[in-house]
């Protein structure tokens, strides 16, 4: 029950950083998603540090799938300092489009599905043609997130994208590594 309380206490607070309808800004989605190509794992790679990921030391991964009702289901995890497993599932629904890179997330239960400060920005900023290799953020740069479908990335490959980031005006200094079994290899 605990958990359930935590759960929904960081849903509140995210809702609260993230209004419905967001102003355009400056930050730039990638121009469509082909969103089965999108299911699957992801490693995280890097992050800004964020309070409702604090438990997490290493390991952090999401993973996307279908819903039967067309929206997605997100199963994230990561490993806590204690070395048990952490999870969270949620629910995700694409904004717009069909191949809208703009996403809305919840971890709230489907009964507070209603509320819209229980949705959180999750717009695909950046993804290589392979589906390989992605950026999430929201508009407002508050969060980031670099994924993988490998526990690790080439360092050559992470330092493009960290260029790309800067570009889009995110203060990559910020990014924080995650630990996975290796996270950068040297190239």
């Amino acid at each position: 029950m605990n958990q359930l309380k935590s759960l929904l206490f960081v849903c509140f607070v995210i809702a609260l950083h993230s209004p419905i309808h967001a102003e355009e800004s400056s930050v730039k989605t990638i121009p469509s998603l082909d969103v089965p190509r999108y299911m699957g794992t992801w490693y995280e790679i890097a992050k800004f540090p964020n309070w409702f990921q604090k438990k997490c030391v290493s390991n952090t991964q999401a993973v996307y799938s279908v819903r039967p009702d067309g929206n997605l289901k997100v199963l994230n995890s990561c490993k806590t300092a204690d070395g048990e497993i952490s999870q969270a599932e949620g629910t995700a629904r694409q904004l717009g489009a069909k191949d809208s890179p703009k996403l809305e997330v919840r971890f709230a239960p489907a009964w507070l599905s209603f509320l819209p400060m229980v949705w959180g920005d999750y717009w695909v900023i950046d993804l290589d043609t392979q589906y390989q290799v992605a950026a999430v953020s929201d508009p407002r740069r508050e969060y980031l997130w670099v994924l993988s479908r490998a526990p690790q990335i080439d360092k050559k490959t992470y330092d493009a994208l960290l260029e790309r980031l800067h570009n889009q005006q995110f203060d990559i200094r910020k990014l924080e590594l995650t630990q996975q079994a290796m996270s950068l290899q040297k190239n």
